[in-house]
């Protein structure tokens, strides 16, 4: 246990560098960004250079860029996101209003990504060659190329248009009908989780083939355990240890592509704040959205990294 510990404050320490070259990248980016606060604030209107000259005097944006950044890394020490020019309302207050359906989605995709890659992993390789191996080998290949939101737009012409099963398109709480909200995100979970799923999938049955190959499953079942204990009990769970590390790199890609997925099936997630702030020309809310994606990226992987060191006993006892 000392060990994981040791490790786990190792990592802990590696990730401030990392989360601070994060916020650099993002300041950086949108320092150059065309979509520039005055311009935003002053939309509609016709300012004079005076007035312009007046808005960055006051908001500190005529200062150095390491002056700037320092303000920046101070405020969100603070929890301050910045403040939108348009609505003047604060930027956190609209993250954290659009953040929970953005984690829904991600976790629902994540639910349905790794059953079905367990389910046809295990299964292509326990079927190793034989035809079902085959036809989960062709399907995960199809789905590692289709890209998400064209799945969306197949899936909304096919089983919301066509067939009405599910909408096309809206978000129902599920304090208010549960039945709504599982209908409303099954869409949108499925067509994001099917090109992880499908990856996974070719990750977890390479790991059970490989397992299944060692001398202890041979030494097992000739003892006489049954074949689905020996799996289920040993050759899953070591199996799992390398797809683990690859899940965590999956989270931030469902991460990412919850911001078009939102914005196909029209979500108020973080995706829509985030089209909203470059449609409007607020880089408050645009830069509020990329850094708490970017860190949200960063945590889950180093959450990640602590689940392999539970799993992986050779980590544990090699220091």
């Amino acid at each position: 246990m000392a060990v994981v510990v040791r490790m786990l404050l190792r990592r802990i320490l590696l990730l401030i560098p990392l989360l601070l070259g994060v916020i650099l990248f993002v300041f950086i980016v949108m320092r150059f960004s065309s979509n520039k606060p005055e311009y935003a604030y002053f939309q509609g209107a016709n300012p004079t250079p005076e007035q312009i000259h007046q808005f960055q005097l006051e908001n500190g944006l005529l200062d150095p860029l390491p002056v700037r950044y320092l303000r920046f890394v101070g405020d969100l020490l603070h929890g301050d996101l910045g403040t939108s020019v348009l609505t003047k309302a604060p930027v956190l207050d609209s993250v954290l209003t659009a953040l929970p359906l953005t984690l829904q989605l991600t976790f629902l995709g994540l639910l349905v990504a790794v059953v079905l890659a367990l389910v046809f992993g295990v299964t292509g390789a326990i079927f190793r060659d034989r035809w079902p191996d085959q036809l989960i080998r062709v399907v995960s290949l199809a789905g590692v190329a289709a890209p998400s939101f064209w799945l969306a737009l197949l899936m909304i012409q096919w089983l919301a248009v066509n067939r009405g099963i599910f909408p096309t398109s809206g978000y129902i709480n599920p304090a208010d009908s549960f039945t709504g909200w599982l209908e409303s995100m099954t869409l949108p979970a499925l067509s994001l989780s099917l090109p992880v799923a499908a990856q996974l999938t070719r990750i977890v049955r390479t790991a059970m083939v490989e397992e299944l190959d060692k001398d202890y499953v041979r030494t097992a079942v000739g003892s006489g355990l049954p074949p689905v204990v020996v799996v289920g009990r040993n050759v899953l769970r070591n199996a799992l240890i390398n797809p683990l590390t690859v899940l965590g790199l999956r989270v931030g890609y469902l991460l990412g592509g919850a911001v078009v997925i939102e914005t196909i099936f029209s979500l108020p997630g973080m995706g829509k704040l985030m089209i909203d702030g470059v449609m409007n020309g607020d880089p408050a809310v645009v830069q509020g959205v990329v850094l708490t994606i970017a860190v949200g990226f960063v945590v889950v992987n180093l959450v990640v990294d602590v689940l392999y060191l539970l799993v992986n006993p050779r980590l544990r006892s090699a220091s």
